[in-house]
C-alpha cells in the first residue's frame, strides 16, 4: 500500500505534551454517529468515555463523567437491549445509559456478514492501534478514494437475446466491468505515474491505502502496477455528509480528519491522564536527582578518593 500521510499540521495529539482537540473530536463522534456506526461497532468503549478528561464532551463541573447531562443525552439517544428480562421474559429494548457500551450495529458477527457480502466490518475501538500509522491510515484511507474521472466502464460480453417473447429467460445481459485508468491517479504526495487498468470487480473498491496486492487485476507491466488493495467499503465522505454543528465546512479531508482523531482517542482515551502523570514522574524524579546530587556531595566531601 502507499505510505498513509498526515495532514499538513500533523496530529495535535502526538508528543510527550500533546493533547487531543476537543472540538475535532466532538466533530469525529458526529461523523462515526452519522457514518460510520451503521456498519462499525466499538465494543471497547463505554458512553461515560466521551466525557473522561481529554475526551469529546469532558466538563470538569462533572468530574464523574456518570454524572454529565450531555454524555447522559447523548446515551440516551441509542437503545440497546436489556440484559435482564421483563416480567414476562422477554427482552425490551431501553434507552443506553452511561456505563452502557456502544451499541453494535449488528445482533451477530453472522449478521453483519449477512448484511455486507460476507465481509465483517472491523471493530473501531482499538483500529487507531491496529493499524500501522494509525491516525494517518485512517484518514488517508477515508480520504483516498479515486476521484471519480478514473473510472470507466468496459463490455465485455454482449448481451444475448436468446430467449422468445414468450418466455424471454434466456436471454442474457451485457457483461460490463469497470476499470480504472491508473495513468489518472494521484496517490499521495509522489509523483509515480502508473500506465495501465485496473479491474473492479462488482462490490470490491479500490483504495491505494488498503494493503493489498493490485498485480492479479492490473493490465499492464506488473512491476508497476499501482499500490493499495480492493475492500467491500465503497467511498463514505462526501463534501457536505454531514453537518457540523459548530458550522465547520464538512469537505472530505475534514471529516477524515476529525474521525481519525476520534478513533486515535477512542484507542487511547486515557492519554490525557497517562501523559499528565508521565510529566509529574519525570519531574519528580529530576527533583529526586537534583537532591540525591547534593546529599552526595555533602556525605562524602571530606572523604578523600
Amino acid at each position: 500500500a502507499a505510505h498513509p500521510h498526515e495532514p499538513e499540521e500533523g496530529w495535535p495529539f502526538e508528543g510527550v505534551t500533546g493533547q487531543f482537540d476537543q472540538a475535532s473530536l466532538q466533530r469525529g463522534y458526529q461523523v462515526y454517529q452519522e457514518v460510520c456506526s451503521s456498519c462499525h461497532s466499538m465494543k471497547l468503549l463505554s458512553y461515560r468515555n466521551l466525557g473522561d478528561p481529554g475526551g469529546p464532551f469532558y466538563d470538569e463541573a462533572y468530574p464523574n463523567p456518570n454524572d454529565n447531562p450531555y454524555v447522559k443525552a447523548l446515551a440516551a439517544q441509542n437503545e440497546i437491549l436489556s440484559p435482564t428480562p421483563n416480567e414476562v421474559g422477554d427482552y425490551d429494548f431501553r434507552p443506553a445509559t452511561p456505563a452502557d457500551t456502544f451499541r453494535s450495529p449488528y445482533a451477530n458477527d453472522s449478521a453483519a456478514r449477512a448484511a455486507n457480502g460476507g465481509a465483517v466490518p472491523p471493530d473501531l475501538s482499538v483500529i487507531y492501534k491496529a493499524r500501522h500509522d494509525g491516525a494517518s491510515y485512517v484518514y488517508s484511507l477515508l480520504a483516498g478514494y479515486p476521484d471519480e474521472d478514473v473510472f470507466s466502464e468496459r463490455v465485455v460480453a454482449e448481451a444475448s437475446d436468446g430467449g422468445t417473447p414468450d418466455d424471454p429467460s434466456d436471454d442474457t445481459p451485457a457483461e460490463v466491468q469497470t476499470v480504472i485508468d491508473a495513468s489518472k491517479l494521484h496517490i499521495g504526495h509522489g509523483d509515480d505515474h502508473y500506465e495501465g487498468y485496473l479491474i473492479q470487480n462488482a462490490g470490491q473498491y479500490y483504495n491505494p491505502y488498503m494493503p493489498g496486492d493490485t498485480v492479479p487485476q492490473f493490465e499492464g507491466d506488473p512491476r508497476h502496477a499501482p499500490p493499495g488493495g480492493f475492500l467491500a467499503m465503497p467511498p463514505q465522505l462526501v463534501p457536505g455528509r454531514v453537518e457540523y454543528s459548530d458550522g465547520t465546512e464538512a469537505t472530505i479531508d475534514q471529516m477524515a480528519y476529525d474521525v481519525a482523531q476520534f478513533l486515535a482517542w477512542a484507542g487511547e482515551p486515557k492519554q490525557t491522564n497517562r501523559k499528565s502523570l508521565g510529566l509529574a514522574v519525570m519531574v519528580y524524579f529530576g527533583i529526586l536527582a537534583i537532591l540525591l546530587w547534593f546529599s552526595y556531595k555533602r556525605i562524602w566531601r571530606n572523604v578523600e578518593h
